[in-house]
């Protein structure tokens, strides 16, 4: 009978590792694995939220900057923006209703390259609210007027917030955000 070292030395040059096989059964489901974490996070998905977000805190910012002003002011909203009801781009532009701008019916995200129609179509190049204006008179409320996330005006020479406001009968004053990622949300808030 063998001793027990012949025996584990037998045993030692008998393995010689991996088979090729097995290796590749391992790459193949770590793969598999890395392609279902990878799907389940959506990054995508998480920076449009991240966007939207952003938007939805913009929002409120604009109106509470807003309610602010009017309730230090008896009452009387900031002069840049009309007590007629209507929609209002906060912003400056000369062809808001074109297809680069605000009120375009068919608006290009110009990350996504996303078309849809903007949140803000009801508003017109005849009425805006200025933002500088708007930011002199809400300065004690607001460092500055917050701006969309990925809005830049398509290279116009233009310029807005990719935010709108709207007063209804009663000055009751909706703030709404024009470009969401997703064309059938919508971000807005009324005070």
């Amino acid at each position: 009978m063998k001793n027990l070292k012949t025996q584990i030395k037998e045993l030692q040059n008998n393995q010689k590792g991996f088979t090729l096989i097995e290796l590749l059964i391992v790459i193949v489901i770590i793969a598999a694995l890395a392609v279902t974490v990878f799907t389940a996070l959506n990054p995508i998905k998480r920076i449009k939220d991240a966007h939207d977000s952003r938007r939805a805190t913009d929002v409120e910012t604009i109106l509470d900057a807003i309610h602010s002003y009017i309730v230090d002011n008896n009452g009387n909203p900031p002069a840049a923006i009309s007590t007629t009801a209507g929609q209002y781009m906060i912003g400056t532009c000369a062809t808001c209703n074109t297809l680069a701008g605000l009120g375009a019916t068919n608006y290009t995200n110009p990350a996504s390259g996303a078309t849809w129609t903007s949140s803000c179509s009801g508003a017109s190049a005849a009425t805006n609210v200025n933002s500088g204006t708007l930011a002199t008179q809400l300065a004690s409320y607001t460092k500055s007027l917050p701006t969309d996330p990925l809005y830049n005006g398509n290279g116009s020479t233009w310029t807005t917030t990719g935010y709108s406001i709207t007063v209804s009968a009663g000055n009751i004053f909706t703030v709404t955000a024009c470009f969401p990622e997703d064309a059938a949300t919508t971000i807005s808030q009324s005070r």
